[in-house]
């Protein structure tokens, strides 16, 4: 039998402030995403971490969107999202929609993009695209948690490497 002896875990103050909060969860892993939206206001979009399955009957997701995002109005507004999730090579779209110094028209002119049967933008070449309709949001302090029932699914079948969030960086899967 081999024991494996495992480093003694650092502790932190039993409080959780914000800068703690955050450097503990750059430690979970999570798939990189770009949520959009289109419709009369317009397409608008923002990177995200905060996305998780809630069911398979109905197929369900469930998005964190800050209610200081740009696209957050346009998304109860429209009542309609893409869930992008990057491939390996897409980081600079990331980057670019996470950043407030590009303009939605700029941010969508770096990738090709389809209309989805719900009017959201559909990343061509990324892991996969869930198409969803809001069907619920609940009103947290600083985000609207959107629980999104998925009418589409299409994913590439070029694409084999995942792109992930950890500690504070880049990360690729591979299947």
């Amino acid at each position: 039998m081999t024991l494996i002896k495992e480093a003694p875990a650092t502790t932190h103050p039993t409080h959780s402030d914000a800068l703690t909060f955050r450097e503990g969860m750059s430690r979970l892993p999570s798939g990189i995403t770009l949520i959009t939206t289109g419709g009369a206001a317009g397409q608008h979009g923002f990177t995200a971490t905060a996305v998780c399955s809630v069911s398979d009957a109905p197929p369900t997701l469930l998005v964190c969107v800050n209610r200081n995002t740009s696209a957050h109005d346009h998304i109860l507004s429209h009542q309609c999202l893409a869930v992008n999730v990057l491939a390996e090579g897409q980081e600079h779209l990331c980057s670019a929609f996470s950043s407030r110094k590009y303009s939605m028209a700029e941010r969508f002119a770096l990738a090709r993009w389809e209309n989805g049967i719900t009017g959201a933008p559909l990343l061509q070449g990324a892991l996969v695209s869930f198409e969803c309709r809001v069907s619920r949001v609940i009103d947290t302090p600083t985000h609207s948690i959107v629980i999104a029932t998925v009418e589409h699914i299409q994913w590439d079948n070029a694409a084999d490497s995942g792109l992930v969030w950890f500690q504070k960086g880049f990360a690729l899967t591979k299947k």
